[in-house]
């Protein structure tokens, strides 16, 4: 997609940049990295999320560049119906982004498509990081982004490719090569040390202790709330025991369940897998290797008095023979 057609879609507007819910490093680093586009052409734009950033890497991402971002509480007072929205790591209706006042005219993801929603502006691309597609931007623009753009940009695609070994494509590669002339090592280096907390062991040590065997796939439950970027760092903990080819890890919360789904194994597409196990209780959906979906409370407390039973039940049959 030529990006000059969303920019002239947005000229003389202010729009809001909706990140998915909890959001991580790339969709941090691609709502930034779409904001300072703007930017050069005198589009303002505010980024906002539904959740909390809870994790330290993020915490410190935001700090690092100094990115202004607002909870969706925070500002929801101030959407219309005339606003444009602009998802970005995400699309509407897929499981992991609130349906916000305002108008979705656009959606740069590179997850799959799940539910088929008219916009004025998809780009839809099955690369390793959204950070690629929004780098892409840049390149084809002839735009160099300033340091902290640019290094947020490759943070975002190295993390969401762990470290260019999953889901990773050419076009990842060919976006690390494009910003790494720009990027301030220092910023990086600050970004990839201690990034875990004192209190992430305790959920390394519940993921252990409940981990159970069904085949390749590896169920692990955590009995308390961990935020979202951790459950997915658990799940791909997991996967790396030799016995596991699928992981699913999830974590109970006050508003529900938490789900992280990871797969190295071909004949499991993680994201159909996700949204065939919850479909009816909840929602998910993803890549094929990496997924993640989510139970309210109410619906996971209707699953009678054994819902991990059910849980597991509804993912074996979902992965049916290929385990």
């Amino acid at each position: 997609m030529d990006v000059r057609k969303l920019i002239k879609i947005c000229e003389g507007r202010h729009v809001y940049i909706q990140t998915h819910n909890f959001p991580d490093p790339d969709a941090i680093a691609s709502a930034y990295g779409l904001q300072k586009l703007f930017g050069h052409f005198g589009i303002g734009s505010t980024i906002i999320y539904v959740g909390k950033i809870d994790k330290i890497s993020t915490t410190k991402m935001i700090e690092i560049f100094d990115i202004e971002m607002f909870s969706h509480d925070s500002i929801s007072d101030k959407l219309t119906n005339d606003d444009y929205i602009i998802c970005v790591d995400s699309q509407k209706n897929a499981g992991n982004i609130l349906d916000v006042t305002g108008e979705e005219i656009a959606a740069i993801d590179h997850h799959p498509t799940f539910v088929q929603v008219e916009y004025k502006y998809f780009d839809q691309r099955i690369v390793g990081a959204c950070a690629t597609i929004i780098t892409g931007y840049f390149k084809d623009l002839g735009i160099i982004p300033d340091k902290n753009t640019a290094t947020a940009l490759l943070y975002g695609i190295k993390m969401d490719t762990l470290q260019f070994v999953r889901g990773v494509t050419p076009e990842d590669i060919d976006a690390f090569r494009f910003l790494f002339d720009y990027i301030d090592k220092e910023s990086l280096l600050m970004l990839e040390g201690n990034n875990m907390e004192y209190k992430d062991l305790q959920a390394y040590g519940a993921a252990i202790e409940n981990i159970q065997l069904y085949g390749c796939a590896g169920f692990s439950k955590v009995e308390f709330a961990c935020p979202d970027a951790l459950i997915a760092i658990l799940s791909d903990f997991i996967l790396a025991l030799i016995e596991v080819e699928v992981a699913i890890v999830y974590s109970e919360r006050d508003d529900g369940v938490k789900f992280s789904v990871r797969s190295e194994r071909t004949q499991v597409n993680a994201g159909e897998v996700t949204r065939k196990a919850l479909e009816g209780i909840g929602s998910g959906g993803g890549h094929a290797a990496m997924a993640g979906g989510f139970v309210t409370k109410e619906a996971f407390e209707k699953l009678g008095n054994y819902p991990d039973d059910v849980i597991r039940d509804r993912f074996v049959k979902a992965m049916g023979d290929n385990i």
